[in-house]
């Protein structure tokens, strides 16, 4: 989740506060409707978790018109949409309790397995009927789970991953991967096109969590290679813009350099050049690889890039750069580089 308040939490650290910070008396006060719209009215929609991503994402809905009501464990976050024109909830349960419309964007499994079974969770006042889009990145078999219990209750929960990052969330134009029933999916796509530019229905629940861990170590492995190649480039006497350009133009173009260049000062509105701050956090990056790899394991399949690319990033997370962007390892490699590189390589990477 999104958000420096003056005793800086950890977003681990806030999502355990959870049970504590909500309250114990889940009774509805705000007396929002849950009955479908007439026609032309647009559907209250419950979201939670306004992060760098889920912030903008939330904004997108405000913008377009609808009215929202939303939840974060960081209040400023929450005020911030309120100002925007949303309604505020004091737990899941009271979103929960107030639409049969609910998008989740959190940041890891059990934050997602806290925020619909904990005490005052989703689950514990869903409405019968509720359609329930995750677009957390979590394991495909959390998101089955939590389907089961979702359909226990006469509901329907899809996961809907999402790609693009934070300028692409800023500007609705991301990319979801939905896994869920294809009765639920014109649904689902009439709340997330308002969020994004591509809506794709991969099949069943948990197949958009596969094809975004896909996607993720795909990712992960083309951002250490641009940055590589970026700092080669420079070393050997190349503008960073020009060889930016080149790359972009020819057989070497991926997102990681044509969109999100490591590098500082080749693209403006990217982390690179806001000292790394903002963005998609190395931690985050760390914990998708980590469910590539699981996943990898569990079906016996080879990924040797994959592999080392999460332990990298293992390493920077412990080195202290979880909070930054992922994009910080050309940082990283540019500083090590010098006559004693391969001594720097390995105090950092093989400790």
């Amino acid at each position: 989740m999104a958000g420096v308040s003056r005793t800086v939490l950890t977003t681990t650290q806030m999502f355990s506060r959870f049970v504590t910070n909500t309250s114990k008396n889940i009774s509805c006060k705000r007396c929002f409707s849950v009955t479908r719209p007439v026609q032309g009215e647009k559907p209250l929609i419950g979201f939670i978790g306004l992060g760098n991503m889920g912030n903008h994402m939330a904004r997108n809905l405000v913008s377009k018109g609808y009215p929202v009501l939303v939840y974060d464990v960081n209040t400023a976050a929450v005020d911030g949409l309120k100002q925007a024109g949303a309604k505020t909830a004091s737990n899941p349960a009271e979103i929960a309790a107030n639409t049969d419309r609910i998008v989740t964007m959190l940041p890891a499994s059990k934050h997602v397995q806290e925020v619909y079974t904990g005490n005052n969770g989703i689950f514990s006042k869903v409405v019968k009927g509720t359609i329930m889009l995750d677009s957390s990145t979590i394991d495909p078999a959390v998101s089955q789970d939590m389907a089961k219990v979702a359909e226990g209750k006469g509901a329907f929960y899809l996961d809907a991953p999402v790609s693009g990052g934070v300028n692409a969330a800023k500007q609705a134009l991301l990319t979801f991967m939905v896994g869920g029933p294809d009765s639920k999916f014109p649904e689902a796509q009439e709340i997330l096109q308002n969020m994004g530019k591509n809506v794709v229905h991969c099949g069943a629940v948990g197949t958009g969590q596969a094809a975004k861990i896909c996607n993720n170590m795909l990712l992960g492995i083309s951002m250490i290679g641009t940055s590589e190649t970026m700092n080669l480039g420079i070393k050997l006497g190349l503008d960073p813009k020009m060889l930016a350009k080149i790359l972009n133009m020819s057989s070497g173009r991926c997102w990681s350099s044509d969109t999100y260049n490591p590098c500082p000062g080749v693209f403006e509105n990217v982390p690179s050049s806001n000292n790394y701050d903002g963005g998609f956090g190395t931690a985050l990056m760390t914990k998708d690889l980590g469910l590539a790899n699981n996943a990898a394991k569990d079906t016996n399949s080879a990924v040797s890039l994959g592999q080392r690319a999460f332990e990298i990033y293992t390493k920077m997370t412990e080195k202290g750069y979880g909070g930054k962007d992922f994009s910080v390892i050309f940082k990283i490699l540019e500083e090590m580089s010098g006559p004693e590189v391969e001594k720097k390589k390995k105090e950092f990477f093989d400790q």
